[in-house]
């Protein structure tokens, strides 16, 4: 009978060529689909500096689609070491995709062209593949085929703070060079609007990190204190099932 990794908190056989395969695939499938809708619909981001990687969205697509490939590699492979890197991945881009399905909803609902630039049109099918299905996957992946995390709360908000600063950096590069920002909000707000929302989002970010393991923990159990704080890839061997 075949040997799968497993951590004693984890709830299912990861890596494994079953279930936890399936759910990679599948979340590949759609992410592969939401840049082939970006290929098969250009706008004006295709020919601007930056690309689609100005989005906040597209950066959170690209990954989780590292993050899932690893997790398929994994799976394929029973590599321990690539599913240590899978985990690695997951402590940045769940809470990423977090934050961006919670903003981007959020803001839509109260106006739809705070996100959404006047000369854009997206489907619901693609709006859903773009900002809403990325963190539904990998909250599955985190909740039932991935080890607990043990990044603090400090640590998160480094690591969040880190990227807000990156990002920021970047679009401003990229608004200096196309004369407009990925999102009409970074317009209507002033310098200290900017700032403002850059903050907010790493607060979230770190928030959601913190809220991510606490749920994890109501699902599978906090363990001793040893399995508790396990290293991210570390795994035992089980028995297959």
């Amino acid at each position: 009978m075949p040997h799968y990794l497993k951590h004693p908190l984890q709830r299912l056989s990861s890596p494994s060529r079953g279930l936890s395969a399936v759910v990679h695939l599948a979340g590949l499938a759609s992410f592969c689909w939401s840049f082939k809708f970006m290929h098969d619909f250009p706008n004006r981001a295709n020919e601007a500096y930056g690309w689609h990687f100005q989005y906040l969205t597209v950066i959170g697509l690209s990954l989780a689609t590292l993050t899932f490939l690893f997790g398929v590699l994994a799976d394929v492979t029973l590599s321990a070491r690539l599913f240590l890197v899978k985990n690695l991945l997951s402590i940045l881009s769940a809470p990423l995709e977090v934050l961006i399905s919670l903003l981007y909803w959020s803001l839509r609902l109260i106006d739809e062209r705070l996100v959404i630039p006047e000369w854009a049109v997206i489907p619901l099918s693609a709006d859903v593949s773009f900002h809403a299905i990325p963190s539904i996957v990998l909250l599955i992946d985190l909740l039932f085929f991935s080890p607990p995390w043990t990044i603090d709360i400090v640590p998160a908000l480094g690591l969040s703070s880190t990227f807000a600063v990156g990002y920021w950096v970047w679009i401003e590069r990229c608004f200096k060079l196309n004369g407009w920002y990925p999102y009409p909000i970074f317009d209507q707000v002033p310098f200290e609007g900017r700032l403002g929302l850059f903050v907010l989002s790493a607060i979230v970010m770190a928030g959601s990190t913190a809220t991510l393991k606490h749920l994890y923990g109501r699902v599978n159990g906090y363990g001793t204190a040893t399995e508790a704080r396990a290293y991210p890839g570390q795994v035992k061997r089980n028995g297959g099932h």
